[in-house]
C-alpha cells in the first residue's frame, strides 16, 4: 500500500518536488499520476486529445452522452484506493450502480441466458440449457475462485521483471492449467456448447481470443461474482472527471492537445518528452500509458531501443480491432437490458476469421450497451442512448474501412432491427462510428489493435 503524501501548495515547494511526466490520459495514466502524486512527485499528464479519458473518452452529441469504450467496473476497490490516497471518499463523488443481470446473452436462435452473480439464479439458468451441467458449473466456479485468488489477488500487482519471477510461479501456473486456453478449461467442466460459450467469452472483454488466451483469465468469472459488475452513474466519463479532479487536488497538471513526439533519453535514462509541437518538457521519470508497441516503435529513437525490439514488435500477436456505432433513438426500448451480447451463428470459426485469418466475415457477434436503462440522464427525455461493438480484424487484415464503414454499420442496424430493436432505422436521431482506423489515428493503437498486445501466455507477465 502506498503512503499518502500531502503535496505542498507553494510554488517554490512545487519546483523542489521531483517531476514525473505521464504520457496518456487514459485510466492507466490517470491512476499512475495519482499514485505518483501520493509519493510526493509533481505530476504532469500529457494527452493528445482534447480531453482526458483515452479509450474512456466521452462524446456529447445532440443531447446524448456516449461513453466511447469501457462501460463497466468490476473491481471498485481499485478506484476507491485512488480516492483514499488523496484523503477522500470515492462515494462522495461517484455513484456506482450494481448491475443485475451482469449481461444478457442472446444466441442466434433467440434463446437468452441472464448472467449474474447470484449463484442460485445462475444454477437455474444453467439447468434451463443443460441440467446435466449444473454440477460442472459449480465446480468451474470453484476453479475460477482458486485461479482468481492466486492470479489476481496474490499476483495481480506483482512485477515480473526477470525470468526468475516467472520460475517462482511456474508451479502455480501448471497447477492452475494456465497453459490451456480459457475455452479448453471451461470445456473440462461443461458439455453444452452454448454454456461453453457463455463461460468462455470473457477474454474478448480484454482483447483476447478464448481459444488462445491463457486459462488464467478464467479468473474473471470469480472476480465478477465476488465484486460485482457496476456502472458509474453519469457514464464512465464521470470516473475520468473524478480522477482528473484528484490529480489537480494534488497539485498535478493535465495538458490536453499535447501529443508526444518522442521520449528524451540520455545515457539510457528517460529525461522527459518532446511534444509534436517541438516543445521539450524535462522530468525526473517518464511513465508511458500509451500503447506499448506504439511507445517502443514511435516514441523511442532507434538508438534507445534494443536491436531486436522492432523484430519482436513485428512478430508479436495483437488483439482484434473494433467497430463501434454510437446512436441515439427518439424512443426508449424498455425490454433491452443494460448489457446485451448478441451471438452470431458461429463462435470458434468467427474468432478464427478475426484473429487468425483476419478476414471480415459476413456474420458477426455484437455487444450492445444501453446505459439509459440505468441512467436516463444520458439521453434527452423519452430517448435511449446506445453503442454497439463488433469485434473485427485489426489493420493487419488490410480492410479499407473508409469504404466499408457505412455498409458494415447498415448490416449491424439490420441485425439489431431484426432481433432486439424493432423499427430501429426510423427511430435513429444521432449517429457516429469508429473503426480500427480511428484507434490507430486517434488513440495511437499499433495496427489499430484496440487492446494492444494479444493476452496470450507467451506475451504475459515477464514475456510481455
Amino acid at each position: 500500500m502506498m503512503t499518502q503524501v500531502e503535496p505542498s501548495r507553494s510554488p517554490a515547494a512545487c519546483k523542489r518536488r521531483p517531476h514525473a511526466l505521464v504520457i496518456g490520459g487514459g485510466f492507466g495514466g490517470l491512476a499512475a499520476a495519482i499514485r505518483l502524486g501520493a509519493r510526493g512527485y509533481r505530476v504532469t499528464v500529457v494527452e493528445k486529445r482534447a480531453a482526458a479519458g483515452g479509450r474512456a473518452y466521452v462524446y456529447r452529441q445532440d443531447g446524448f452522452t456516449f461513453d466511447a469504450g469501457p462501460t463497466i467496473v468490476t473491481a471498485p476497490f481499485l478506484f476507491e484506493e485512488l480516492w483514499a490516497l488523496c484523503g477522500r471518499d470515492m462515494a462522495d463523488d461517484i455513484e456506482l450502480r450494481p448491475m443485475s443481470p451482469f449481461y444478457r446473452i442472446r444466441f442466434a436462435d433467440g434463446a437468452c441466458f441472464n448472467y449474474s452473480g447470484d449463484m442460485a439464479a445462475m444454477r437455474a439458468e444453467v439447468a434451463r440449457f443443460s441440467p446435466q451441467d449444473v454440477d460442472g458449473f459449480t465446480r468451474f466456479m470453484e476453479k475460477s475462485r482458486e485461479i482468481c485468488r492466486i492470479g489476481f489477488e496474490e499476483l495481480g500487482d506483482v512485477p515480473f521483471s526477470s525470468p526468475l519471477d516467472m520460475a517462482r510461479i511456474a508451479g502455480d501456473l501448471i497447477r492452475l492449467q494456465g497453459y490451456r486456453s480459457v475455452y479448453a478449461l471451461v470445456s473440462q467442466f461443461l458439455r453444452d456448447e452454448r454454456l461453453r460459450t457463455v463461460f468462455s467469452f470473457h477474454p474478448l472483454l480484454i482483447g483476447g481470443n478464448p481459444f488462445r488466451a491463457s486459462a488464467i483469465y478464467c479468473l474473471i468469472a470469480a472476480l465478477e461474482k465476488r465484486w460485482g459488475v457496476h456502472f458509474a452513474m453519469g457514464g464512465t466519463g464521470s470516473l475520468v472527471k473524478g480522477l482528473v479532479d484528484l490529480i489537480e487536488s494534488q497539485g498535478g497538471e493535465i495538458r490536453c492537445e499535447a501529443e508526444v513526439g518522442s521520449i528524451i533519453v540520455e545515457k539510457s535514462v528517460a529525461k522527459g518528452v518532446r511534444l509534436a509541437s517541438g516543445e521539450r518538457i524535462a522530468s525526473d521519470i517518464v511513465v508511458s500509458n500509451a500503447d506499448s508497441a506504439w511507445t517502443y516503435r514511435y516514441l523511442l529513437a532507434p538508438s534507445s531501443r534494443r536491436r531486436w525490439t522492432d523484430r519482436k514488435l513485428d512478430r508479436a500477436s495483437y488483439s482484434m480491432g473494433l467497430f463501434l456505432w454510437y446512436f441515439g433513438t427518439r424512443r426508449r426500448y424498455e425490454d433491452v437490458a443494460h448489457h446485451t451480447i448478441l451471438l452470431g451463428p458461429r463462435y470458434r470459426e468467427l474468432l478464427k476469421d478475426i484473429f487468425e485469418r483476419k478476414t471480415l466475415a459476413d456474420d458477426f457477434s455484437l455487444y450492445l450497451h444501453r446505459p439509459t436503462a440505468t441512467d436516463p440522464t444520458l439521453a434527452p427525455p423519452g430517448c435511449d442512448a446506445f453503442y454497439v461493438l463488433s469485434p473485427v480484424p485489426n489493420l493487419e487484415g488490410g480492410q479499407d474501412w473508409t469504404a466499408l464503414a457505412e455498409r458494415y454499420r447498415q448490416r449491424i442496424e439490420q441485425t439489431l432491427e431484426e432481433t432486439v430493436l424493432p423499427g430501429l432505422a426510423s427511430e435513429i436521431v444521432t449517429s457516429r462510428v469508429a473503426t480500427p482506423l480511428h484507434f490507430e489515428s486517434e488513440l495511437n493503437a499499433f495496427r489499430g489493435a484496440a487492446f494492444g498486445l494479444e493476452p496470450i501466455l507467451t506475451q504475459s507477465a515477464w514475456f510481455r
